[in-house]
């Protein structure tokens, strides 16, 4: 059966409105943790003028295939969504690729803190000169929730999962300057969510 989320389906218009203006100069975009494939569908839609690289772990392929084939069985779909790669930030290689910006949602709360570090360390691999990094999600700020919403959340992120949790824009703020990478903008978002936009110097 065809994987569907929820929040997705919810957050993706939001989204689109925030990220389209930002990549009308790109022109490929790797995701990470593309969970279900349903934000690669229709960001891919919706920005026709862009290649998107859907990529997740094993075991989430073959839902975001599902995704595509779906997508591609319409008449006149662009072709402009790669097979889906199977990428976990810990690897020590990252697909040989080159792209103008980097976006992933909801991904840095599930990740364990050193996959975090890797994320940001691999990210100039793959990213071009002034290429943009777009991170969707909830975040902390000078340690403090932003929430009570949030702090429920991460108290529940952390009882399943000790060492994920709602990360704190100061601690990414020290992993982006270690890897060339400047906070440009900060966008707020509903349900208590934010888009970090980096930029690679």
């Amino acid at each position: 059966m065809k994987p569907f989320a929820e929040s997705c389906e919810q957050n993706k218009q939001v989204i689109l409105d925030v990220i389209k203006p930002l990549l009308m100069d790109a022109d490929h975009v790797l995701e990470i943790g593309s969970g279900t494939g349903q934000h690669a569908v229709f960001f891919a839609a919706a920005m026709p003028h862009l290649f998107w690289y859907p990529s997740d772990r094993q075991e989430a392929i073959a839902g975001i295939q599902m995704w595509l084939d779906e997508y591609y069985a319409h008449p006149q779909t662009p072709d402009n969504i790669a097979p889906p790669i199977e990428l976990d930030v810990m690897q020590e290689n990252w697909p040989p690729i080159d792209v103008d910006a980097v976006f992933t949602a909801n991904t840095l709360h599930i990740m364990h803190w050193q996959a975090v570090q890797q994320l940001f360390a691999r990210i100039s691999s793959v990213l071009n000169e002034q290429g943009d990094m777009l991170i969707y999600g909830p975040f902390n700020y000078n340690g403090q929730y932003t929430s009570d919403s949030n702090r429920q959340f991460d108290q529940w992120l952390k009882n399943r999962d000790p060492q994920s949790g709602i990360r704190d824009l100061d601690d990414l703020q020290q992993l982006a300057e270690q890897h060339n990478l400047y906070l440009k903008d900060d966008y707020p978002m509903p349900a208590n969510n934010r888009i970090l936009h980096w930029k690679k110097t």
